[in-house]
């Protein structure tokens, strides 16, 4: 099935969650093994995404050597996995927990190994379930765009969604 980044003309009205980190904080963890975020994730991007102001986040990550696709430069495949973790992330700014549904990155151009990748990323739009969510990468220059990305994330209720692959503790997070 192949869908559109298309904002809906009318958005679900969206005001901030009252529990979202202070502009410059950072989001919890989801869980510690998490691949995108967590601290003990072998292999793990070790993205940290911080809350911005408004409906916005920012994040970095550390380009190791272990993510390589071309000769010195990242893989598209991981690329595309931090840009799922900081825009999967950004929806939790309105409370909303989400999965994606629809994710489309543009490769502008190489990211080198040893580098850290900045992202800048906004919950542009709400439809009732819908999430609709983009982001840009840098390596330090706002300006020179190295990556985007766009997504559509559905909301969902976490114990109904990840009941039975879960322990409670780990359902309780915001």
């Amino acid at each position: 099935m192949s869908t559109s980044f298309s904002i809906p003309d009318v958005s679900d009205p969206m005001s901030r969650h009252p529990k979202a980190p202070a502009p410059g904080e950072p989001f919890r963890l989801h869980h510690n093994l998490c691949h995108g975020c967590g601290d003990d994730a072998p292999g793990g991007l070790h993205v940290t995404v911080y809350a911005g102001e408004g409906f916005a986040t920012t994040a970095e990550m550390t380009v190791e050597k272990w993510m390589m696709g071309g000769p010195g430069v990242i893989h598209g495949g991981v690329l595309t996995a931090a840009f799922d973790e900081v825009l999967g992330t950004t929806p939790l700014i309105i409370g909303t927990p989400v999965v994606t549904g629809h994710l489309q990155v543009d490769f502008r151009k190489p990211i080198p190994i040893g580098t850290t990748l900045h992202f800048n990323a906004e919950v542009v739009a709400k439809e009732r379930r819908k999430v609709f969510v983009r982001a840009t990468a840098h390596l330090g220059d706002p300006t020179e765009i190295v990556a985007s990305a766009s997504a559509i994330f559905i909301e969902i209720d976490l114990k109904e969604h990840f009941g039975k692959y879960a322990d409670s503790a780990s359902l309780s997070r915001p």
